[in-house]
């Protein structure tokens, strides 16, 4: 009878696993994002040490946990990256604000190419449910109280993200409204009485306070209630609503599973994935990748 030692079994990791190969970025995209990364400063002495992990594996990390919506740890479990190198890497990249400047150059290329819209601009708030809670969560109105965010969106014509906020849940939609323009991502062309800046608006945002505010940064309130916009539609064919663009941009996101359901207690941390990926969408509605 043999008395060697039973060799143990281990679980060789695929070279290209099915699941994260559809979560990755495309050639074409990096060739956008590579360039935008912030530069590194080197503070490990000469000689020795890991060799650092690739900034596009760390990069494909990043999206994967975006698309997904799984948590950090769950990378151990592909071929990318381990989580701690990506999670990281992640803070690095927001520190140096590395998600917000990728989403304004991904603006910026898109007006370029197209074109923004600013005659008629789109506002709206989303709730979503926050299990970690964090500085920026309120009680869901609609889930049993639970923590929870408000994501209020700035959308131009075409529906291509130009500013976000965040705030609780527990929050009317008209309080993010000042904070969400002042995070306009590109500079904005001023008004006049030829193209004047219209911001169209749901019955949540009929408030004074709200037109008052409009006014002060030049835009022309359209607020009205849905029934109305839809009975004044009826009467011309082949006319839309004007407030579709911003829902079907809400929608966009939440394919980005990270940011329906945010895990992050800091906010920052959770303005970056939002960040990182409306500069996705600007992206894409440019035409720069598939």
């Amino acid at each position: 009878m043999s008395t060697e030692p039973t060799p143990k079994r281990t679980r060789a990791r695929p070279p290209n696993n099915k699941t994260t190969t559809d979560f990755r970025i495309s050639d074409d995209l990096w060739a956008v994002l590579e360039p935008l990364l912030p530069v590194r400063v080197n503070t490990h002495r000469c000689g020795g040490g890991r060799p650092r992990v690739s900034d596009r594996r760390c990069a494909d990390a990043i999206f994967y946990v975006l698309r997904t919506g799984c948590q950090w740890a769950a990378l151990n479990a592909t071929d990318l990256c381990p989580k701690s190198t990506a999670y990281d890497r992640f803070r690095e990249w927001v520190a140096a604000g590395g998600f917000l400047k990728r989403w304004q150059v991904g603006v910026e290329q898109f007006d370029e190419l197209k074109g923004i819209d600013w005659d008629r601009l789109r506002m709206d708030g989303a709730m979503t449910t926050a299990p970690l809670g964090g500085k920026t969560t309120g009680p869901h109105p609609t889930d049993r109280g639970q923590a929870g965010v408000k994501r209020s969106l700035l959308t131009e014509g075409h529906g291509v993200p130009i500013g976000v906020a965040i705030d609780g849940a527990n929050r009317h939609d008209m309080k993010p409204v000042r904070e969400t323009i002042e995070r306009i991502v590109v500079a904005r062309p001023e008004p006049t009485e030829e193209r004047p800046h219209g911001m169209c608006l749901d019955k949540g945002y009929d408030d004074a306070e709200v037109r008052a505010t409009l006014r002060a940064f030049g835009f022309t309130a359209h607020i009205r209630s849905r029934g109305a916009e839809a009975t004044e539609n009826a009467r011309e064919a082949g006319r839309r609503a004007r407030r579709w663009v911003v829902e079907r941009s809400h929608s966009w996101r939440n394919r980005f599973r990270r940011l329906l359901i945010p895990w992050e207690k800091k906010p920052e941390h959770y303005l970056a994935f939002l960040h990182f990926a409306c500069g996705l969408i600007a992206l894409r509605a440019a035409g720069l990748f598939g």
